[in-house]
């Protein structure tokens, strides 16, 4: 039997590059040859959106059209909405139940998210909470491996640690999935941050070419650099970022040549990662527009993704019930 993968994310505003570099890239390699389990979670996004839900639906949508016009192949691959499949929120509440609040506290990404956030209000048991609803997510299918970014081994362990005191509680129902680290865990966005939609720096893989460009225009570049005689170095320009991504290597070792002798504009060096970004998305913009035609093709999967993931996480709940003798 193939090893099982579980992986999810939160439709919390529109894909971009890096969830397409951090995640769908590896997502589209381990379909080849491994169970794939990929869900949308949807209840996952109130915790930080909960006084505002009027968009949870409208970005589920594009980002099930984003999987699929990224490669996501339904006939390889399980892909499901976490909210229509039920047993995610009742493993949570029986979770929620065991886990000492200390383990929770102690989650880094608990204050740097309140740090980084300051327009609303995490204080809420939800967002304290979310790791455990996240180890619902992943030990309800009993994933051999979890794709994630170094940022979220700290998740992950929490996870284990929720599966081995229910098996030690209990009786032993959960594995120990392991990490599958993503080759590109942090991608920049056009103000030199990490590229999130909390800072309002991506480049989504909705946006057509001219505003891809244009965005492009603004991206920031060496701040030394600031005439165009002046010698720029690379290494410190995230547009050169870009170049190592999306460019080939002859490119790229012009580019830094040219860059650190000022023989290249700003402008020019935009222009060339820009060209290769429009050669690489180009047949994904097509998919995009052949999905977006056909409405009710993104429906029709994810109605058969949870049938699927449906029978595993029943099979899983009838286990956890026997175990816990309720």
């Amino acid at each position: 039997m193939a090893p099982r993968v579980l992986s999810g994310m939160q439709p919390s505003g529109l894909m971009h590059l890096g969830n397409l570099l951090g995640a769908l890239e590896n997502w589209k390699t381990l379909q080849a040859e491994h169970d794939c389990y990929f869900f949308v979670a949807d209840w996952h996004a109130l915790s930080t959106n909960y006084a505002d839900t009027s968009r949870v639906k409208e970005y589920t949508q594009e980002l099930l059209i984003d999987w699929l016009a990224a490669g996501i192949d339904t006939e390889k691959a399980t892909v499901f909405i976490q909210s229509q499949v039920p047993e995610h929120a009742i493993l949570h509440l029986l979770f929620s139940m065991i886990i000492p609040i200390p383990w929770l506290e102690r989650n880094p990404t608990y204050k740097e998210k309140q740090d980084e956030i300051k327009e609303k209000d995490l204080s809420t048991y939800g967002f304290l909470g979310y790791p455990v609803l996240q180890a619902a997510d992943i030990l309800l299918y009993k994933p051999d491996l979890v794709p994630v970014g170094k940022d979220q081994l700290p998740h992950l362990e929490l996870t284990r640690e929720v599966g081995r005191r229910f098996n030690s509680l209990y009786t032993p129902v959960f594995p120990e999935p392991k990490e599958f680290l993503t080759q590109f865990p942090k991608v920049l966005g056009i103000d030199g941050r990490k590229m999130s939609k909390s800072y309002h720096n991506t480049i989504n893989l909705s946006d057509t070419e001219p505003t891809v460009r244009q965005k492009l225009k603004t991206m920031v570049t060496d701040p030394a650099r600031v005439r165009r005689t002046d010698k720029g170095n690379p290494e410190l320009c995230p547009v050169f970022d870009f170049h190592k991504i999306f460019s080939d290597d002859s490119t790229i070792q012009q580019i830094d040549i040219d860059c650190r002798t000022a023989a290249i504009g700003c402008i020019d060096c935009k222009k060339q990662v820009g060209d290769a970004m429009v050669k690489r998305f180009s047949p994904m913009w097509e998919t995009r527009a052949a999905v977006t035609a056909k409405p009710t093709q993104t429906q029709e999967v994810v109605e058969e993704g949870r049938q699927r993931a449906s029978v595993v996480a029943n099979e899983t709940m009838r286990e956890v019930k026997e175990a816990m003798k309720i």
